[in-house]
């Protein structure tokens, strides 16, 4: 009997101390609801949590809000598209590391028949001006993701107070979602491509402008800086991190889903 409990008290400080050594194995990471959509992270946290034990919790929200996140200390790392947000991030201090991982573009849809005619435009200055001049509906997602903000960066380029215009509406809600309300309400909107191809057949938008060159969406891995916040792990960011930017994985990502979409949903660094 004396052995026995012996035995049991053995096994339990065993395993005790195996929990303090085996540290925190959830990553909590935060990112935008255009990686979310896609479906990519579907088919990538499985593979992390298989070879590495860890368990992903993914937060989809608007890249601003994620980095928000990052400063409070809500997230171990970040997948977001806001460059000078992420910038903003590392320079005070709320990251440690960042690192390019993927990219693509935006696109500006509509409806079929085009009633602002932004479709032959020179650039995305001159579609904008287009839906102003004529003041044709605009959907905007108005949640300060990076989508919004690049948006919101050509309207303040072409010196047009959006928030006063009739036509001008946010949704305040992901790309998914003001898709669909751009569509339903024939609208504009502005989108990142992953999304829109994602939705594609469900939508009655097409792509009116578009320019890889001078409209790319690129995504920043960042790991919050475990300095400011004990409690975040460290450990499984850094991990996370080492495998969005490994060679595997960005062999999945050149192909992903390429044969339902004739085209890449994104690009790896």
């Amino acid at each position: 009997m004396i052995i026995k409990k012996f035995v049991l008290v053995s096994l339990i400080f065993s395993a005790l101390l195996m929990g303090c050594f085996s540290g925190n194995k959830t990553v909590i990471l935060a990112t935008t609801t255009s990686v979310e959509n896609s479906g990519i992270l579907d088919e990538l946290i499985p593979l992390f949590e298989r070879d590495t034990g860890y368990k992903v919790k993914v937060i989809s929200v608007g890249s601003g809000q994620a980095i928000m996140m990052g400063r409070r200390g809500e997230a171990d790392i970040l997948l977001a598209h806001s460059e000078k947000d992420e910038e903003s991030f590392m320079k005070d201090g709320f990251g440690i590391e960042r690192k390019p991982m993927m990219y693509n573009d935006f696109l500006l849809v509509g409806p079929y028949d085009d009633p602002a005619g932004i479709k032959n435009s020179a650039d995305i200055l001159s579609a904008f001006r287009k839906i102003a001049h004529k003041e044709t509906l605009f959907i905007s997602r108005g949640d300060n993701s990076g989508t919004h903000l690049k948006e919101l960066e050509v309207w303040k380029h072409l010196n047009i107070d959006v928030s006063k215009k009739r036509w001008y509406h946010e949704t305040g809600l992901g790309m998914g979602e003001t898709l669909n309300i751009a569509d339903e309400k024939n609208g504009y909107a502005l989108t990142d491509r992953a999304t829109y191809l994602t939705l594609k057949k469900n939508l009655k938008l097409i792509p009116l402008f578009e320019d890889r060159k001078n409209l790319k969406n690129p995504y920043h891995i960042i790991i919050v800086n475990p300095d400011k916040f004990k409690k975040m792990n460290y450990e499984g960011a850094r991990a996370l991190t080492n495998f969005f930017i490994s060679e595997d994985v960005k062999k999945i990502i050149r192909n992903f889903r390429q044969g339902q979409y004739q085209e890449p949903l994104f690009i790896p660094f």
